[in-house]
């Protein structure tokens, strides 16, 4: 029990290594995206803001997920986790390859906020899994929200970016569906009201550090 466990939390660390050195070899079909119009300087520094917050949240989804992984009571559950914290690697991909088109780096704070998110997510498994699951369907409905927010902040000119956001919010979407129909309890408005707080924390750190 004692070497599973082990095994797993080596695996996390192998895994967060691998996210904060950009070495996952994740592949997306980048051409389905609608090609590069020419920014203002004003509208491009907006979508590096932008993409830059959106890439230490699917750091940190990444991590949440994991973390809820290695504590996670039923193989089934553990299962969707680890598939979620798949996909969540897929976005944090696509984000990183935005910003390189915008000659931007990520935030220097997402190691914190990694370690941070692995903490968190272990608690919450430790929680029980319906209670799990519940996390997954109240971050997931925030960062719909969040994303919402940033699509109709872009420019109109930013399809490109625009079109990058919104694949990644159908996904999330569905992550949200997928905990809620497994069961995952409904968060009050007060603890909800917590998370999305400390979200609005890590975004206006991250748009500028």
């Amino acid at each position: 029990m004692f070497r599973d466990l082990l095994d797993e939390v080596i695996q996390v660390v192998d895994s967060g290594l691998r996210t904060l050195t950009d070495t996952h070899q994740e592949s997306f079909d980048n051409s389905k995206f609608p090609s590069e119009k020419e920014l203002s300087p004003r509208n491009r520094r907006a979508a590096t803001s932008i993409m830059r917050i959106n890439h230490c949240g699917e750091v940190c989804a990444q991590a949440l997920y994991e973390g809820q992984a290695l504590t996670a009571r039923k193989p089934s559950v553990q299962r969707q986790l680890k598939q979620a914290a798949t996909e969540e690697r897929e976005h944090l991909a696509l984000c990183r390859a935005r910003l390189n088109e915008l000659d931007a780096n990520p935030s220097v704070l997402e190691p914190f906020f990694y370690a941070a998110s692995v903490g968190i997510g272990a608690i919450t498994g430790q929680l029980g899994d319906r209670v799990s699951l519940g996390f997954v369907e109240a971050t997931e409905d925030e960062v719909c929200k969040h994303l919402d927010r940033h699509i109709a902040e872009l420019n109109d000119d930013d399809e490109r970016t625009k079109a990058m956001l919104e694949s990644i919010r159908a996904d999330e979407a569905q992550h949200r569906l997928t905990a809620r129909d497994q069961g995952g309890m409904v968060f009050s408005k007060p603890i909800k009201a917590g998370m999305a707080l400390a979200a609005k924390v890590m975004t206006r750190t991250t748009a500028i550090v």
